[in-house]
């Protein structure tokens, strides 16, 4: 039986490292064919020296270099938005695991899609910014999209075998972040590190701060939106301090399912990237009884109110979901920098969408323009404070 073809867009976040790991534990069925990174290409160079893949991609063409320096020489090396793209429209792969953080990853997904390869997709903002057309382009040559966010994995594997038609709610659970039982004062004061602490998982920077303002499950109601083919009011978020249950699905006759798992994203990686087959794992089995009891509550929408603007985004459709990420991703990276605190990040946010006339999607850059103005907007309200 040959081995399952991988290339991995955004090898070094946290993302990518936990798919080396699924792939590193079975190598049998799983051959790294490509992989492109970020600034990390100390990183890179070992994922490169331990898999030897064809090609390798790093952002920054001064890195080139020390990469060649290290790696084995029959590795090809790219750079830049041009390697991201190269490597993605590779037909020799079976499978592209999108794990590239923000805007970035919407082009060479978009490659991916158009060259017939099957995406696992953990790159949420390509479906907050353009879930339409992507999802579009996806149905019409074929390709499937392969969920890899642990509550899209977990509705995915709770939906086989049924109807979309069966379905009366899908719910995604969230574990409220690090910040679930400060109050109004205690956010004013909170830090980066206290924002990058999650209770449960092991994130790269933005994520951390996304889920730390629930912005991060804004954007999975928009990605659950577009990958199950449902209307907003089909989908809902509750809280769930334990992230042990990381979905539940209603069904028409009032039964619900859920799907249930140690929060390690090595499960929703394997399934994304083998859909047919379960690959074994050394990850440590769930066990009830130690865990005693799983709680549930209702998100506080007036202390986090990004979840809010984005419930808000996605039943608007058109371009404000794509100014929703854009306005974010610009706040996320000045309040990681020190430029704002916590609270301005959901300020800029609903300064940048009250500025925005919605507009239709009719094609990409349509959504590109939208990115554009909005990024550009945020930008000048940080410089000014005016927020």
């Amino acid at each position: 039986m040959s081995r399952k073809r991988i290339s991995i867009l955004g090898s070094t976040g946290s993302i990518g490292k936990n798919a080396i790991r699924v792939i590193r534990e079975n190598k049998d069925k799983f051959q790294i064919i490509a992989l492109a990174a970020g600034k990390n290409w100390k990183e890179l160079a070992k994922q490169a020296i331990e898999f030897s893949p064809s090609f390798i991609s790093i952002s920054d063409r001064k890195d080139v270099p020390h990469l060649k320096s290290v790696v084995p020489s029959n590795v090809r090396i790219l750079c830049g938005d041009e390697g991201l793209r190269e490597i993605a429209k590779n037909p020799d792969v079976d499978v592209v695991l999108s794990a590239l953080v923000g805007s970035i990853g919407l082009i060479p997904t978009i490659d991916a899609i158009k060259s017939g390869t099957a995406i696992a997709i953990a790159n949420k903002e390509v479906l907050v910014m353009a879930g339409d057309l992507v999802m579009t382009l996806s149905e019409s040559l074929d390709v499937p999209l392969l969920p890899v966010d642990s509550e899209h994995a977990g509705i995915a594997q709770i939906l086989a075998g049924h109807e979309i038609r069966e379905v009366q709610k899908i719910i995604l659970t969230a574990s409220g972040g690090p910040f679930r039982e400060f109050d109004k004062i205690s956010l004013e004061n909170v830090t980066l590190k206290q924002a990058l602490s999650h209770p449960n998982w092991d994130m790269g920077a933005k994520i951390s701060v996304d889920s730390a303002t629930l912005m991060n499950k804004g954007f999975e109601l928009i990605e659950a939106r577009w990958l199950f083919g449902l209307e907003p009011s089909f989908i809902d978020v509750i809280i769930h301090p334990q992230s042990i249950v990381h979905a539940l699905v209603e069904f028409v006759d009032g039964s619900v399912i859920a799907q249930m798992s140690v929060p390690d994203m090595r499960f929703s990686i394997a399934q994304a990237i083998s859909p047919s087959e379960r690959v074994r794992n050394n990850i440590k089995s769930l066990n009830l009884a130690d865990l005693g009891k799983l709680t549930f509550e209702n998100p506080k929408e007036d202390l986090f109110p990004c979840l809010k603007y984005a419930k808000e985004a996605m039943k608007v459709g058109g371009t404000a979901p794509a100014v929703l990420n854009a306005s974010n991703q610009v706040a996320v990276d000045a309040f990681i920098r020190g430029e704002i605190n916590f609270l301005d990040i959901s300020n800029v946010i609903i300064r940048v969408l009250d500025k925005h006339e919605v507009l239709d999607v009719h094609d990409i850059d349509d959504v590109l323009q939208a990115d554009r103005w909005a990024s550009e907007l945020a930008d000048k309200f940080i410089k000014k404070k005016n927020f």
